[in-house]
């Protein structure tokens, strides 16, 4: 872990210059500020849906996610599918707020502009690097979606690897692609580059409060004071990587 993280995000900048940029992210989404924009479209993504046949493993399993829109400037490939949580005294974990709102939790899909760059390692500085998917996590009906990815985690400590079957990434976002939030920001956490073109679904996602405590148990750990990737899981083309920010 980078000296930085250990003094809290208010210190990040004097060690990651970017973090005390003006294009930083997260943001707290104010309505009166949003403007519509008519040229945006649906959201479109593909390959989010892997065989259960298929355990993610270091092999090549020919599987590539993908984002794109007729509105995006580049092909992006998905390199990062990560979490942010709360912690067992603040149950309240969501990165980005609306109208002061925070969330549960929220997911972001992490793709990297395949146009130009072979890999996320190549893309996450340039200013037209990334495009981030945000799915804002709310306390309601129980996910049965989220619960296949939850078998997945229970029982995983700190920083443990894992094989799984393949899932379905698209049952974690909302039913509604065309209705999101766009603007273009930075990483959330060091070296905070401004290379992201965030898209944060306006539709919320829910999980039952048992799912929630389910996931407190497994990450309400002393590692959850900063943010730190506690879960990896490789998958070579798709590249994925399953982390939790405990905020």
């Amino acid at each position: 872990m980078s000296h930085g993280w250990n003094e809290g995000e208010h210190h990040w900048s004097k060690n990651y210059p970017y973090c005390g940029g003006t294009f930083q992210s997260p943001i707290d989404i104010k309505s009166e500020l949003l403007r519509f924009d008519p040229t945006l479209r649906p959201i479109e993504i593909q390959n989010y849906n892997l065989s259960p046949n298929e355990q993610l493993t270091l092999g090549n399993n020919g599987h590539s996610g993908e984002c794109k829109s007729s509105v995006l400037p580049h092909h992006y490939t998905a390199a990062q599918l990560h979490f942010h949580w709360g912690s067992s005294n603040r149950a309240a974990g969501s990165e980005h707020t609306v109208n002061s709102k925070q969330y549960a939790a929220e997911m972001h899909v992490v793709h990297f502009n395949s146009d130009k760059y072979p890999n996320m390692s190549m893309a996450v500085d340039k200013s037209d690097g990334l495009a981030v998917l945000g799915v804002l996590i709310e306390v309601g009906e129980f996910s049965p979606a989220f619960e296949q990815f939850l078998k997945f985690i229970n029982g995983i400590k700190y920083r443990g690897k894992v094989q799984v079957p393949g899932f379905n990434i698209r049952a974690l976002l909302p039913a509604r692609l065309d209705e999101y939030y766009r603007y273009d920001g930075s990483l959330t956490t060091p070296p905070c580059y401004p290379s992201v073109l965030w898209t944060v679904f306006r539709n919320h996602v829910t999980i039952s409060r048992k799912q929630v405590v389910a996931d407190l148990v497994v990450f309400a750990t002393s590692c959850c004071a900063v943010k730190i990737c506690i879960i990896t899981l490789q998958l070579p083309l798709l590249f994925l990587i399953l982390c939790i920010f405990c905020n």
